[in-house]
């Protein structure tokens, strides 16, 4: 059955038996993120080491010269970890996508 209400949330049932129609751009959004899944996933990773690499780099300035001004690098650090957090989120939305569109 499907959804009887427009503006009513749509349920699992309406994405699996194929109720929910798409536009041509839904359609282009959702291809282009499928085909740039890779892309989101290698750009995490390469987020977290940059970042992690980063922080170890910091660490060792600090320890080795007193002194040493953290406070924006620290900041920079964070950016880019979250920046790694926002590609994972959205390889784990193209993959929830593959899913869910029909082959």
């Amino acid at each position: 059955m499907g959804r009887m209400n427009r503006w009513a949330e749509p349920t699992l049932e309406d994405y699996t038996r194929g109720y929910m129609e798409m536009n041509e751009s839904e359609l282009r959004f959702v291809s282009r993120a499928i085909r740039r899944k890779k892309l989101f996933l290698a750009l995490s990773i390469v987020s977290v080491v940059v970042g992690l690499g980063l922080a170890v780099f910091y660490a060792w300035q600090m320890a080795t010269q007193p002194g040493y001004p953290v406070g924006i690098r620290i900041v920079l650090v964070i950016l880019i970890l979250l920046n790694g957090r926002q590609n994972l989120r959205q390889y784990r939305y193209a993959t929830i996508l593959e899913k869910l569109t029909p082959q």
